[in-house]
């Protein structure tokens, strides 16, 4: 009676943990990306997007879940701080992309505001990468004056302005040991390569992202695991 008793228990105890141990085993890798349009994918078809592009790119053995995503046209800093706030996200990730301030130069806001709100992005991202900041990766502001709607604005100061953010993120990252990813090079090949801007003629196509994607997973392979 105790040796069936006993074997019971044991089988019992294997199947746990085989349910258990194979439940794990499926768990499957999660990465937030944190933005803008150009985070969103404007005028690009669904799954040109960058963060689309990165998920296929990262899941050849199905082990990466669907990715997440807080973007939106339009967005500044402090409208993607209000739309964390608002998401509620409780989980952690196993990285975590930041592109933003496009919007912020666009629309005028004085830098002060680009300075602050940046530095909060980007300690919300570390948390949201298990308080690793190896695992945040910002990429840079692309730089829309070379496209046809940012050659219309007569302004070649745009690219000026787009430096000095670029420059002020890069020394933020540099001070929190976080990778930046400079794909600004890339956006200034949109005049002699007009493949890589979308039809609506300011928005990168699904070609250029796929070139921050490829430069992305260069730094990516380049961490510690």
């Amino acid at each position: 009676m105790w040796i069936k008793y006993s074997i019971r228990i044991t089988v019992f105890a294997i199947v746990i943990f085989f349910l258990t141990s194979n439940g794990a085993a499926q768990e499957k890798r999660k990465f937030l990306s944190l933005g803008d349009s150009y985070t969103y994918g404007e005028s690009v078809a669904s799954g040109e997007q960058f963060y689309a592009q990165l998920y296929d790119s990262l899941n050849n053995n199905d082990t990466w879940a669907e990715p997440i995503s807080i973007a939106q046209t339009g967005w500044r800093t402090d409208n993607l701080l209000r739309a964390i706030k608002a998401s509620e996200l409780e989980s952690t990730f196993h990285f975590v992309t930041l592109l933003i301030g496009v919007n912020n130069q666009y629309q005028g806001r004085p830098f002060s505001q680009y300075e602050q709100e940046f530095v909060t992005l980007l300690e919300t991202a570390i948390l949201f990468a298990q308080g690793d900041p190896k695992k945040v990766f910002v990429l840079s502001i692309p730089d829309y004056y070379f496209t046809p709607f940012g050659q219309e604005q007569e302004g070649a100061w745009v690219s000026e302005e787009i430096d000095k953010y670029n420059a002020y993120a890069k020394s933020v990252c540099d001070s929190m040991k976080v990778a930046f990813i400079d794909i600004t090079p890339i956006s200034r090949r949109g005049i002699e390569e007009p493949v890589l801007v979308a039809n609506d003629g300011l928005h990168p196509s699904g070609a250029q992202y796929k070139l921050w994607v490829e430069k992305l997973l260069i730094e990516m392979r380049s961490q510690p695991r």
